[in-house]
């Protein structure tokens, strides 16, 4: 079967929703990139072109770009230029060219495909590349999702030539007569892959000539073995990890230690929520409640027995004034209502709904967080009581308490939101007039 056949196959098995789609593909003027766009426009797939000149070749950088230009014309198809100053973005980000470029690339492509409404970027990564990421990956240390290489599929990201061999799309553009555009610093030796790529792959293929066929091989037991994992994950995740509101979760330290290698486990449970220091989160299972460990997303919190994960709120939430009862409270926090009642159904109160004596009640109100001294006199109870130890005898766990809100009267607490009415506030045989409290 030729490769334009096995491309077609692959991308019907694969892909199957580029068939009518709108695909945007990245082209730098070599030939993979050219194969790539050569075959998918005889394959009648809608593609328009997307160039980046990186200025880092001087004239042979305008020169591509003019290549692309040229034989998008010809084609007939639409193309999208642009250019960056990317040592200058590498020095001042702190990273090598190599990262400059892939993401000053990624950036403008998420802009054109918003922009220009494509669906998918497809990239030109095959077999070759896919072998020296995960070459490259080892050399720097890696766990077992770097042993996989390049993903066929990130996001709107595609790469349908993953399979296939360097030397394949060369030959097809040798024998289709498919003219490009060598890029000189590929011979260079300056950069890590390419030392990979001209110095130690041609020893592997001297001791085996069909290296990268092995390798897919390989690649594809790998993946078998990364279902399996999957599917384990997935049972232990669902045993173990418990979803709570707003976006958190807890899991039971007791589960996670019973397991073979809690520290493995650790890593793969974790790892999407952007925690990295493996060691300090083990080390977390057996220290004091209260102790966190911070993520750039979220946060993992020793809670008693279990530990709490939950996303780390960056707005910061102030006080919340209520001047206006008929107005209320109602924000993407809380929503407050009060209404002015003949009398009293205290046969439906509940948590979340609640009677006081408006009389007592002094505008404006302040709804709050909870601080430390803060006490109030339970309803049902005589004296008051610490709202710290009035949370440990409900058993909140750290997050519950986060969350809870302070309904207060001239500094005083009327309410622990959804949970306890202070005394004070509440109606007797002496009120005159009744307001119920509604929160959601």
């Amino acid at each position: 079967m030729t490769l334009i056949r096995r491309v077609q196959a692959n991308i019907d098995i694969n892909f199957p929703f580029l068939k009518n789609a709108k695909l945007l593909v990245a082209i730098s003027g070599g030939v993979d990139s050219v194969v790539v766009a050569s075959m998918l426009h005889a394959l009648n797939f809608k593609i328009g072109l997307a160039h980046c000149n990186f200025k880092l070749r001087g004239n042979d950088s305008d020169l591509d770009e003019q290549f692309v230009k040229d034989w998008a014309k010809e084609k007939k198809i639409s193309c999208f230029a642009t250019y960056f100053e990317t040592e200058q973005y590498a020095k001042t980000h702190k990273i090598s060219i190599e990262m400059a470029a892939r993401n000053l690339r990624y950036q403008w492509f998420d802009t054109l495909i918003a922009e220009e409404n494509y669906d998918y970027i497809i990239t030109a990564h095959h077999a070759n590349d896919n072998f020296e990421t995960t070459l490259f990956n080892l050399t720097r240390g890696t766990g077992f999702k770097g042993l996989l290489g390049i993903p066929s599929q990130n996001n709107k990201t595609i790469r349908p030539f993953l399979p296939f061999s360097r030397d394949e799309i060369l030959e097809y553009a040798q024998k289709n007569d498919i003219a490009w555009r060598e890029d000189k610093s590929n011979a260079s030796d300056k950069f890590t892959r390419n030392i990979i790529r001209h110095q130690v792959i041609p020893v592997l293929q001297d001791i085996n000539p069909n290296l990268i066929g092995t390798y897919n091989n390989s690649l594809n037991h790998l993946k078998d073995i990364e279902q399996i994992l999957k599917d384990r994950l997935d049972v232990v995740r669902n045993d173990v990890f418990n979803p709570l509101q707003n976006g958190s979760i807890s899991f039971d330290i007791s589960k996670v230690l019973k397991l073979s290698n809690p520290k493995a486990y650790l890593f793969e449970l974790l790892k999407d929520y952007g925690f990295t220091a493996w060691n300090d989160i083990e080390n977390l299972l057996y220290s004091q409640p209260g102790k966190q460990i911070f993520s750039a997303t979220h946060r993992l919190v020793k809670d008693r027995d279990t530990c709490l994960i939950s996303p780390i709120d960056k707005k910061q939430t102030s006080n919340f004034e209520i001047k206006n009862l008929t107005e209320g409270l109602q924000n993407d926090k809380l929503i407050l209502t009060f209404e002015d009642v003949a009398q009293a159904d205290i046969k439906n109160t509940n948590q979340n709904l609640v009677f006081v004596d408006a009389v007592k009640i002094k505008m404006p109100l302040i709804v709050r967080k909870w601080q430390k001294g803060d006490y109030f006199h339970p309803l049902g109870m005589q004296g008051k009581k610490k709202l710290s130890d009035f949370f440990q005898d409900q058993k909140l766990s750290l997050l519950d308490k986060e969350n809870t809100w302070l309904l207060c009267s001239n500094q005083e607490i009327v309410w622990i939101i959804g949970r306890r009415l202070d005394n004070r506030y509440k109606i007797t045989e002496s009120t005159k007039k009744i307001i119920k409290i509604k929160y959601q």
